[in-house]
């Protein structure tokens, strides 16, 4: 019973070291397996925003002073990584799931370079929230997008005082996930703060 024990230990540690190296498919496994027989589900690559740009309408100087491609354009728009459904309520929350580079001990300070972290922050723009929250029927103050922190970023000094100082007031809204093999933090974190806005 002892080796049989070991060896399932085993392979149980080198599946999770295997899915912390991709994290979206860590957060996806974690979540689909939470989700199951509840009224939640989870998507992959949601679709419904693939091209919310193509609609923008612009002024005539600026349609006038601008590149005009011979060929069409079809398809502009945001990607989030997932979205988290209730299919009671018909309500949407998009995910982000950010992996990046950090300051951590050994390191040095120029380890934190990289903008996933800023790149979340479209989401903040006033135009993308307001399509969004039509789109998901999460009203305001709530957010329609949670942000998921991965890597060395979330232990990171610099930036996440950052992180902290850009969603101050919408602390709910993202989630520092330090332990990609544990998904038991991250899954409290979405029950306690975000499930309810979802109803």
């Amino acid at each position: 019973m002892g080796s049989e024990s070991n060896r399932l230990r085993d392979n149980w540690q080198r599946y999770a070291n295997a899915m912390a190296a991709d994290a979206e498919i860590n957060f996806f496994n974690c979540f689909s397996v939470a989700f199951e027989g509840t009224e939640y589900r989870i998507r992959s690559k949601p679709k419904e925003f693939n091209n919310i740009y193509l609609n923008v309408q612009l002024t005539e100087p600026d349609r006038s002073e601008i590149y005009t491609p011979p060929e069409l354009i079809t398809r502009h728009g945001i990607y989030p990584d997932f979205a988290i459904d209730n299919l009671a309520t018909v309500k949407s929350l998009y995910v982000e799931s950010k992996r990046q580079d950090g300051w951590v001990e050994g390191g040095a300070r120029k380890d934190g370079r990289g903008n996933a972290r800023e790149r979340s922050c479209k989401f903040f723009t006033p135009g993308l929230l307001k399509i969004m929250q039509k789109e998901c029927g999460i009203e305001r103050p709530n957010l329609p997008f949670w942000t998921v922190f991965q890597g060395n970023i979330t232990r990171d000094p610099c930036r996440v005082r950052e992180i902290a100082c850009w969603y101050e007031g919408y602390e709910n809204h993202y989630f520092f996930w330090r332990n990609t093999n544990d998904p038991e933090k991250l899954l409290n974190h979405f029950e306690q703060k975000l499930a309810h806005i979802l109803w």
